[in-house]
């Protein structure tokens, strides 16, 4: 896999999976919509930790800044 989510990428990434928890924990987001923020949550921590989002792959983007070789 190569790497296509950069550092910014991924702090928008944590900071959005601790506002969902924390959502979730709080009771402001219960029942299917507390399981699909949980479950969102964990698929964002995944992504930044593995700096590869499938969604990115697809549409061929790339925030990652990886320095050019020759």
């Amino acid at each position: 896999m190569k790497k296509n989510v950069g550092s910014v990428d991924k702090i928008i990434r944590y900071i959005l999976a601790i506002v969902l928890v924390a959502l979730y924990y709080f009771g402001t987001v219960t029942g299917v919509w507390g399981t699909v923020a949980l479950v969102a949550a964990a698929v964002l921590v995944l992504t930044s930790m593995f700096s590869f989002c499938g969604v990115y792959a697809i549409f061929g983007m790339n925030t990652c800044k990886v320095p050019e070789t020759k």
